[in-house]
């Protein structure tokens, strides 16, 4: 499996021009790549990925700054493009209207992809030697494990990221431990089949009003003045603060539950169709906000790497069905109560979720259910852990 450790990089003026030159290189690929491969489609002749690779080397005569870039990081960029094309063909086949893959604009680009090869990682000095860029000196804050397949150079804003991809050995299943079910929601973070219920940190919300601040800045000033693009960073590094926390917070939170349970069965939500299902404006940018998919993801990896084994299963009916005796009870949105006119049982329709996801997940037959109060965990709880943390039973 790849796993990747992102740390915080810092160019000296020199490599930063060389990286931003760079990066504007590899856009002007992507963007020449996609126009020809729109004009092929249009007539009739699609090209393929080994034809836009080959392209690549007749464009260094067309435009000479493509030798100042690695080689592997130019193929990277025809790699790139042609993940994108095959995404959005999966979108269309689900259904979705999609348009067109767009051009990338210099805002939009902002990552260089060494390949296996073009780098090379000075751990006593902390510092990555790029090929035809140079020497990066980078905040090595914990070790990476594992042989190193490539490696990522991101800009955001002001700052820069490098992301080292170790391949690492997939540890053996747990033998033996706890199953836990995981509901996710919107008033509560997520609930679980031990009566435990996250609160949800709304990071997005919080910020709302700054942000909303900022973006009349920004719409207010003449388009790249200067102005313009130091209202611009000011909103971005709005938005990169709310992207870190929620991070911050998914991360801790999905390392409690593999560190505590040796299975996890969550829901298999189509999450980007509940963001575009009805019109609710509101409803649609609470489900961005909270950021399911990202936290299902978080859990996968870190329950690979873990050996904890990750069950997703069919979530028709979860919230509707008892977890006491399976009769079917109907409820609403805005019913926060299941209650059972079939057994009596009565409890936070979350947690009957969560019981019915971890029986489900885990095969196991209708059977009583103890009545508990919820166990509230909030989210500064949350983020003050410490990835070394004692697991969840020990609170």
């Amino acid at each position: 499996m790849i796993v990747s450790y992102k740390y915080r990089a810092y160019p000296n003026p020199v490599a930063e021009t060389q990286l931003n030159v760079a990066l504007d290189t590899c856009r002007w690929l992507y963007n020449k790549l996609l126009e020809e491969c729109n004009e092929a489609w249009a007539c009739g002749t699609p090209l393929k990925k080994v034809e836009t690779q080959a392209r690549i080397v007749t464009l260094k005569d067309e435009n000479p700054a493509l030798k100042e870039v690695y080689s592997k990081v130019l193929q990277m960029v025809n790699y790139t493009l042609w993940s994108n094309i095959a995404a959005l063909s999966q979108t269309k086949q689900r259904g979705r209207k999609v348009g067109k893959l767009r051009f990338k604009s210099a805002s939009r680009y902002r990552t260089l992809h060494y390949n296996q090869s073009g780098f090379r990682i000075d751990r006593e000095h902390s510092t990555i030697t790029f090929s035809k860029i140079g020497a990066v000196r980078v905040r090595m804050h914990r070790p990476y494990v594992g042989k190193v397949k490539g490696i990522l150079i991101t800009r955001s804003g002001d700052r820069w990221y490098a992301t080292i991809l170790a391949e690492q050995e997939v540890p053996d299943t747990k033998k033996c431990g706890r199953s836990v079910g995981i509901d996710v929601g919107l008033n509560s973070y997520c609930v679980d089949s031990d009566g435990r219920a996250v609160e949800n940190p709304r990071f997005y919300e919080h910020a709302l009003v700054k942000i909303k601040k900022l973006q009349q800045s920004v719409s207010g000033k003449k388009r790249f003045s200067n102005n313009w693009k130091k209202a611009k960073d000011r909103l971005d590094k709005a938005y990169e603060h709310v992207f870190n926390q929620r991070n911050n917070f998914l991360h801790k939170l999905s390392r409690q539950y593999v560190d505590t349970y040796a299975t996890i069965c969550v829901e298999n939500l189509d999450v980007k169709g509940l963001k575009e299902k009805g019109n609710n404006t509101g409803m649609h940018r609470s489900i961005h906000s909270v950021a399911w998919g990202r936290f299902y993801s978080y859990l996968s990896y870190k329950a690979e790497s873990a050996g904890t084994k990750l069950i997703k299963v069919n979530p028709r009916n979860t919230t509707q069905m008892c977890s006491n005796c399976g009769q079917i009870v109907k409820k609403t949105l805005s019913d926060r109560v299941h209650e059972c006119p079939n057994c009596g049982f009565v409890a936070n329709r979350d947690y009957n979720a969560a019981i019915n996801i971890c029986r489900i997940g885990m095969e196991q037959p209708f059977m009583p259910v103890e009545i508990m109060p919820l166990h509230h965990v909030s989210a500064m709880q949350v983020l003050s852990m410490k990835q070394e943390a004692t697991p969840f039973r020990a609170w």
